[in-house]
């Protein structure tokens, strides 16, 4: 089974989906296909999540969702014939509206970085549980990033690590006060709606405040914004050295 774009299933499912709200659209992609099928069967029991294809390898994988068009795709690290990583970028190619989440078993820091350089909004290892990996394929669909905790640790560290980009340093007054809250708050590993709540906002409008900021530092991700304030010590943010 290589390819196969008419999973469904029919159980009983718990209510998350909104009123009026289409069903989060997933594409899962993995060479081990007792894994694939349950978590398949796993995700399809959630009532606002819909998984309408399998793939089995990275190549397969981009076919699929050029024909798809998923709002999210689960893939494994390594797989045969192609990998993960390396589908990452031409999936952004063929489907730009789709989130990418790594689902592996690996925790190398190398493979982390190439995935977040390669496109993928999320980060997660085959120990977290379907609970957490349905919250994160909402939490993608809702234009945030999530890491598992243990690999978050690493990316600070390795983030730590590098040297500032070649870009001049951008000033902490480039930013409105507003976005610097945001962003410190996106730091503490906070979601939109939670940012929103904690500071009186609308979720829009926190979104909203990471949209300027993106453009301000001309940055692609809030990792990327997140990594670019702990780099040149902005306050308020992890310091180098700091787990």
């Amino acid at each position: 089974m290589a390819v196969n774009a008419s999973y469904s299933s029919h159980q009983t499912r718990p209510q998350h989906l909104r009123r009026g709200a289409e069903p989060i659209r997933v594409v899962i992609v993995d060479d081990n296909e007792l894994f694939l099928g349950g978590m398949g069967m796993l995700l399809n029991l959630e009532d606002d999540i819909d998984v309408v294809g399998e793939a089995e390898d990275g190549g397969a994988a981009v076919v699929l969702v050029a024909a798809t068009s998923p709002d999210v795709v689960l893939m494994d690290v390594r797989m045969p014939k192609r990998s993960g990583i390396e589908a990452c970028r031409t999936i952004k190619d063929v489907a730009p509206n789709s989130r990418i989440i790594m689902l592996t078993v690996s925790d190398e820091e190398a493979d982390l970085l190439d995935a977040l350089k390669n496109g993928a909004s999320g980060y997660l290892l085959k120990d977290s549980s379907v609970d957490e990996v349905a919250n994160a394929v909402r939490l993608v669909t809702e234009g945030d990033a999530l890491i598992s905790p243990s690999m978050a640790t690493k990316l600070l560290d390795e983030f730590n690590k590098v040297a500032a980009a070649d870009r001049p340093a951008v000033s902490t007054q480039r930013l409105t006060p507003r976005e610097l809250d945001v962003l410190r708050l996106v730091a503490q590993g906070l979601n939109s709606r939670e940012i929103g709540r904690q500071l009186f906002i609308s979720e829009h409008t926190v979104k909203n405040h990471v949209r300027n900021t993106l453009e301000k530092l001309q940055l692609h991700s809030r990792l990327d914004a997140v990594m670019y304030a702990i780099r040149e010590r902005w306050p308020g943010f992890p310091s180098k050295g700091s787990a």
